[in-house]
Formats: C-alpha cells, sequence, structure tokens
C-alpha cells in the first residue's frame, strides 16, 4: 500500500509541478537521484544524468530571468504551453514504472491534464499580474512558484500521502480559480494566434444596397 501512494504521490507530482515550473522539476528530481537520496523509477533515472541536469539548469536560469519581467513571462509561457504539458505528461508516465502500459497511459493521461491546469493557472496569472505597472508582484509570484515546486516535490518523495491530500486541495482551488483567471488565459492563446500568424476573422460585408440608394420613407397623405 506504501509504495502505491508513494507512485501515485509521485505521478501526480511531476505532472502538476511540470506545468508551473517544468525545468526546476527536472533538477530536483534529477539533484536527488544522482544524489542517492532517492531511487528513481525507471522511466526517470535519465534525469540524474549530467548532460540533461545542465540542460535543465541552462534552462531554468533563462525561465529565472524570463520569468520576472512583465510581458516577456507570458511569451514565455505562451511557447510553453507546447513544452510543459506533453513534458508532465512523459514524466508522469516513466513514474509509474514498468507496471504496464495501461498503467503507463492512465499516468500520462493524469499528468498531461494536472500540467495543462497548473500551466493555464499559471499563465492566467500572470497576465492578471501583468496589469500591474510595478515589477514586484511579477518577482514574488515566480519565487513563490519556484518555491512551490521544489517543496511540493520533495513532500511527495518524503510524505506521499501528505502531497495527495494537499493535491485535493489544490485542485479544488483550481476548479473554483480557473473561471476567473479565464480572461488572462484567452489573451494567452490569443498571443500564440499572432505568434503562428493567424489573424481574426473579417466582418462580414454589409449587405448590398438597392439601386438608387436606400428606400425613402414617404409621409402619409394627411401630414404636415
Amino acid at each position: 500500500m506504501e509504495d502505491i501512494t508513494q507512485s501515485l504521490a509521485l505521478t501526480l507530482g511531476v505532472g502538476w509541478a511540470s506545468g508551473i515550473n517544468l525545468y526546476a522539476a527536472i533538477l530536483v528530481l534529477g539533484y536527488l537521484g544522482l544524489t542517492g537520496r532517492m531511487d528513481l523509477p525507471a522511466g526517470l533515472e535519465v534525469l540524474s544524468d549530467p548532460l540533461v541536469m545542465f540542460t535543465a539548469g541552462f534552462m531554468y536560469l533563462m525561465e529565472f530571468f524570463a520569468d520576472k519581467t512583465p510581458g516577456v513571462d507570458t511569451v514565455w509561457d505562451s511557447i510553453h504551453t507546447f513544452i510543459r504539458i506533453p513534458a508532465g505528461a512523459l514524466l508522469a508516465a516513466g513514474a509509474v514504472g514498468d507496471i504496464g502500459p495501461g498503467a503507463e497511459l492512465a499516468a500520462a493521461l493524469a499528468g498531461g491534464g494536472l500540467a495543462a491546469a497548473t500551466h493555464a493557472a499559471k499563465a492566467g496569472a500572470r497576465v492578471m499580474i501583468n496589469t500591474s505597472p510595478e515589477p514586484f508582484s511579477n518577482w514574488a509570484a515566480s519565487f513563490t512558484e519556484d518555491f512551490a515546486v521544489v517543496g511540493g516535490l520533495l513532500v511527495a518523495v518524503n510524505h506521499p500521502l501528505v502531497f495527495l491530500v494537499l493535491l485535493v486541495l489544490f485542485i479544488l482551488l483550481l476548479i473554483w480559480l480557473l473561471p476567473k483567471l479565464w480572461r488572462g488565459i484567452k489573451r494567452v492563446f490569443s498571443a500564440l494566434g499572432r505568434l503562428f500568424g493567424a489573424r481574426p476573422a473579417a466582418p462580414p460585408p454589409p449587405p448590398p444596397q438597392p439601386p438608387g440608394g436606400p428606400p425613402r420613407l414617404e409621409r402619409p397623405k394627411g401630414e404636415d
């Protein structure tokens, strides 16, 4: 039972963390595996490879600065829509180990879904925060997200049951929060459309006018 709880917490944890800061999640798990503080599942052992950790560290530094710059963070989040979600699904599938293809597919769906939800919440919140002219709110949000990813994964590894309880509370909060962030999420998708050259649909042409212009209204007889 304990092994199942730990595997479930790790599977959902990597999906949840990937939607917030994918590179921080890879660095945390890679460090734990490299130092022997955790036996990574077979599907995640590659995270402790020095080349993987170096690349994740370099990308984390880029995100560290991009994430704290108003406007740049929204562009960064828009591009990472195509990175965080599939990566969250792959990491979640690797976290279940060699149980079977059915379990791996179920883990990929759950991990990808969690990554999509947390990514949408983060991107939408950042658009709202960017309406403030000062940069300090961006810094506070970014540091909070990094701390949440590192702390959340450590809790998932060392106290899986506690993490699962906290994750349920987080999902309930997310269900309440996402509709309020919808305006920001739509702006992210609009930015993606502009990035790939999509243009808004042109308004329909006005109806044709009859020859001689629009019909004239005549007064009824007897009126002045």
